[in-house]
């Protein structure tokens, strides 16, 4: 039987994301969010325009998307109630956050280069994404929410979770990503059934 409900929220389960962004000063700024979904060589983005990471995304254009595995759990979850913003609006304060200038410290992470934007790369985290920003949309008011797109422009993977001797296939067999769901942290379980759209949807795209 269904029961009709009025949930606070709607995070049935997506990948974690610690986007990585440039602070005014030249600083990294490092914010773990969930609210992303990806289509052929874009993602959109749904954060508060109240933060630091859309702040920096509005001024720089560009952004790093790591995606942390299941065993990165315990750095992402230092990153929990933490802001790069130096005033902190009373009702983060009352929700617990707190100014940290050093997020990648924070959570004991390491920060190098990326190739082609100014936004570092998570070293530790098996998926880079170095993205750039093409469109920024405002929800309705009173909403502070923001849905950026933003398009992938490079592409990093740890080679240990990459399909072998497929340079360009990621094994999803060997990739556990860290899962949000209803704000709980899970990761992926066993394949529980093949795919009739794997093999037409691999074989249009591919060009090894």
């Amino acid at each position: 039987m269904h029961k009709t409900i009025e949930p606070k929220i709607f995070y049935f389960g997506t990948p974690v994301v610690l986007i990585s962004t440039l602070n005014e000063n030249g600083t990294p700024n490092l914010a773990p969010m969930s609210s992303a979904w990806w289509l052929n060589q874009s993602c959109m983005l749904g954060m508060s325009g109240n933060s630091q990471t859309v702040t920096n995304l509005i001024r720089e254009r560009d952004c790093v998307l790591n995606l942390p595995s299941a065993a990165l759990v315990s750095s992402v979850d230092k990153l929990a109630l933490t802001t790069g913003k130096k005033q902190v609006s009373e009702k983060k304060r009352n929700m617990g956050y707190e100014y940290v200038e050093d997020k990648f410290g924070r959570a004991s992470l390491t920060a190098s280069p990326a190739q082609l934007v100014k936004a570092p790369v998570v070293n530790e985290c098996p998926v880079q994404l170095e993205a750039i920003v093409k469109n920024i949309h405002s929800f309705d008011e009173p909403s502070a929410i923001k849905a950026i797109e933003v398009e992938i422009i490079k592409t990093h993977i740890d080679e240990s979770i990459l399909v072998e001797g497929k340079k360009n296939y990621i094994d999803p067999e060997k990739w556990k990503p860290l899962i949000m769901s209803f704000c709980d942290f899970y990761s992926l379980g066993d394949k529980i059934h093949p795919s009739r759209l794997a093999k037409p949807f691999i074989s249009q795209y591919d060009i090894d």
